[in-house]
């Protein structure tokens, strides 16, 4: 018999295999450990750092954006220095990127961090989102910080490199706010009132009694949403800038809207909201309030300073997107919400009505790139749909359309001329995507970069930096242990999958 067909030959062939595994991702964590350390000083006053990329995509004073061949971005400590034709000459640390596209860092109009892996591929088959969010927000302090830090990772390695997290609860808050800051990592934090634990209790009422009797609860929840933001704002050298974060208008009475105003307008850094999620929630508060969310909010402040509003799937688009423009909000498109193969958006609406518009995230999918791309090809299928039929105008989104919502309009969004652009004197916030590579390019620096954008995904960002700092170098996370990262999320998210199994949710 061969030794091998044996099951002791079988056995130690295994264990052999285990081994070499187990040394190959020790030097993998070696590697990264050993790049950290090389990287981990940018943005601390010592020497510059150059990016050589194949393309850049500048932004000039008026706010245009303009691709510029073989120029190198020289950073010193947390902004750029200076854009140079050519390569600049001198003992700079160097990124080539030769092939790559270097763009802003992206910026992820609405996150919910935590909870992306424990969700993703479990509920595309039609069931609720619901009860895997909720076991994640009962796990300890260590797990639920191990599938922050899993998701945040992921996040990085699709470009984002700005969160505005409304996180699903005040714990999740903090769980963000400690990776983000151990990592550097830029985020407009906010809990969710009402939070996970008592969200669906109001949310999917049947007795509108249950809303007005959820008001002493969720008061207490904004006052100590308040605390948090005061606790963490301006951390990190104002990386960390704290908001209030709103459910959406079906689960809020007067009460908690007018608290919620007062204490984003203390913290000074704007609201976070899903808005006309859907029809339900427009006609719940047009029939409890007389008015639909987008004007029933005016009635609170809500649009006194940066508005952040997600999905409006429900919004009234002969009105709505009118007011919205008028008010200088910000409507967060996402693309994957509700998983993979969601309903569209109606972003090509909102663009035609001079919205201004950010690409987001949402729950189940942490790739930004992949969702800045999905935004172009939903919206141009839904324009090729409806723009004979619509009596609204409609756009036929561009990848530059969304390029712009995914950095420079998102910035402006939150009052920021320092964010999402690359321009001297700007964050050094930036990414490199290889536009050259298999399946996105063709081996050559491409004729028109971000066309190639739509043949990308986060497998194709290389670099990652933040404030002058560097969390991903050639595709790997060099700001922790990426094998321990992977790892420890996977083990807590586990536990949530045991916990649906035992309750048979996968039967269900």
């Amino acid at each position: 018999m061969c030794v091998l067909c044996s099951s002791d030959g079988l056995g130690g062939r295994r264990e052999a295999v285990k081994q070499a595994a187990g040394e190959w991702f020790e030097r993998a964590a070696d590697r990264g450990r050993r790049i950290a350390a090389a990287q981990g000083s940018l943005g601390r006053g010592e020497r510059p750092i150059v990016f050589e990329p194949s393309w850049v995509l500048a932004c000039d004073e008026h706010d245009g954006l303009h691709l510029l061949r073989d120029h190198s971005v020289v950073v010193e400590g947390d902004r750029i220095a200076a854009i140079l034709p050519g390569r600049r000459q001198g003992r700079e640390r160097r990124i080539q990127a030769k092939g790559a596209l270097l763009l802003p860092g992206l910026i992820s109009g609405h996150t919910h961090v935590a909870a992306g892996t424990s969700t993703r591929g479990i509920i595309e088959g039609g069931r609720s989102y619901g009860r895997p969010l909720q076991i994640a927000d009962e796990l300890d302090s260590e797990d639920l910080d191990a599938l922050t830090a899993q998701n945040l990772a992921e996040l990085l390695r699709g470009g984002c490199t700005t969160q505005v997290e409304m996180s699903l609860s005040l714990r999740q808050a903090q769980a963000y706010v400690a990776v983000a800051r151990r990592w550097g990592v830029r985020g407009y934090p906010s809990a969710m009132v009402p939070g996970i634990a008592r969200l669906f209790e109001v949310w999917t009422r049947t007795d509108d009694q249950v809303l007005f009797d959820s008001v002493p609860a969720s008061l207490d929840e904004i006052a100590a949403a308040l605390r948090f933001g005061h606790r963490c704002n301006g951390a990190e050298n104002g990386r960390i800038l704290a908001q209030m974060g709103v459910h959406a208008t079906d689960t809020q009475t007067p009460d908690t809207m007018r608290a919620l105003a007062a204490a984003a307008d203390e913290l000074g850094n704007g609201l976070h909201m899903h808005l006309s999620q859907g029809l339900a929630e427009t006609q719940t508060v047009q029939r409890l309030w007389g008015k639909r969310p987008v004007e029933w909010i005016d009635e609170f402040g809500f649009y006194d300073g940066p508005l952040l509003a997600a999905h409006l799937s429900g919004a009234d688009l002969d009105a709505d997107p009118r007011i919205l423009a008028a008010k200088n909000a910000t409507y967060v498109h996402n693309p994957s919400a509700g998983g993979a193969g969601g309903a569209t958006q109606p972003w090509p609406e909102f663009l035609a009505a001079g919205v201004r518009t950010n690409i987001g995230i949402d729950t189940h999918s942490n790739d930004h790139l992949e969702n800045v791309k999905l935004a172009v090809l939903y919206g141009q299928a839904r324009h090729s749909l409806l723009a004979d039929t619509s009596t609204v105008p409609l756009v036929r989104p561009t990848i530059w359309d969304a390029v712009r919502a995914a950095t420079l309009d998102a910035a402006n969004g939150l009052g920021r001329d320092d964010l999402g652009r690359i321009r001297v004197g700007a964050k050094a916030d930036l990414i490199t995507v290889d536009v050259s590579a298999m399946l996105t390019g063709s081996g050559a620096p491409p004729p028109e970069p971000l066309n190639n954008l739509l043949y990308s995904n986060g497998q194709h960002v290389r670099h990652v930096m933040t404030d002058g700092r560097l969390q991903i170098h050639n595709g790997h996370l060099v700001i922790d242990d990426e094998h321990q990262v992977i790892k420890r999320g996977a083990q807590a998210v586990s536990k949530i999958w045991d916990q649906l199994d035992a309750e048979q949710w996968f039967q269900t």
